[in-house]
């Protein structure tokens, strides 16, 4: 994909978010497709030509995903996900983020350094879900974040405040390169996985590492994670564990719904998390 498809879908993006923002809002009225073409200004036709160039479905197919019946289903079918996508072996959907990203936590001495001494890359690029922040330092993909609005300024403050020592350096070729092949169709396929260099707790630690054996298009709660780290009752641990993953999208903190199969809780947006939900949905089938 090169970079006037990315930006197109970035565009789109906008557009989509909106649209869900609006599905959210007047649930209960259940508007109907002209009505939602409507809140962000388009014909039916063109809404729909638009959400199929982004989603490669239709928009009323791509909704049927975001239904609690549809949720409460895939909580259901991913009741044992987590044991059994240890398990799934080189072909099994349950193992692509497992193989292909790896990671490293930082050492006590070195969290609280706070970043000193280390130098960080860092870039804006679009992406399917909106533009994002990508950073790295020599070891691996330290952040993944996503822009709300045209607030970069913010986005990087929030990067600053995680890593307050380090010296940041923007570096637009090289992170784009990277966000391309994070974010286009047949990555997991690639022989060279993502490493990432992780600042947190052990638990936090623990935490993320038990998302990346969630497969593409399953749903797990946060209950199931407590459960998988061998902390059930710490379910409250665990989701403010997610609610602070550095690395959006690749540790698929997205993944993770209540046990009710309401999807909300996201750190960039509920609206996001159904769109990229949706999204999966929509690849796997």
């Amino acid at each position: 994909m090169n970079d006037k498809d990315f930006s197109q879908q970035s565009e789109d993006y906008q557009r989509i978010e909106k649209a869900i923002r609006f599905v959210e809002e007047n649930m209960k009225s259940q508007p109907t497709l002209d009505q939602i073409a409507d809140s962000v200004h388009l014909s039916k036709y063109h809404f729909n030509r638009l959400f199929k160039r982004w989603a490669g479905i239709s928009p009323i197919q791509f909704l049927q995903f975001l239904t609690l019946e549809y949720t409460k289903q895939k909580l259901a079918d991913s009741r044992s996900i987590l044991d059994t996508s240890l398990d799934a072996g080189l072909s099994g959907p349950g193992r692509l983020h497992d193989l292909f990203v790896t990671f490293e936590a930082m050492t006590p001495g070195e969290f609280k350094q706070m970043g000193a001494g280390l130098k960080i890359k860092y870039g804006f690029q679009p992406t399917p879900f909106g533009e994002c922040l990508l950073a790295m330092t020599d070891r691996g993909i330290c952040h993944l974040g996503f822009v709300d609005g045209d607030n970069r300024s913010m986005a990087l403050s929030q990067l600053r405040q995680i890593w307050p020592k380090a010296a940041l350096v923007e570096n637009r070729v090289g992170i784009g390169s990277m966000v391309k092949r994070i974010f286009s169709a047949g990555t997991y396929r690639d022989s060279h996985p993502f490493h990432l260099h992780l600042k947190g707790t052990n638990f936090q630690v623990n935490v993320w590492r038990a998302l990346l054996t969630i497969p593409v298009g399953k749903v797990v709660s946060y209950q199931d994670i407590a459960a998988y780290i061998g902390h059930p009752k710490a379910f409250r641990a665990v989701a403010n564990a997610i609610a602070i993953n550095p690395v959006g999208y690749l540790i698929p903190c997205h993944r993770v719904i209540a046990k009710s199969g309401k999807i909300h809780r996201y750190r960039w947006g509920t609206a996001r998390k159904k769109v990229v939900l949706g999204w999966e949905a929509a690849e796997t089938g």
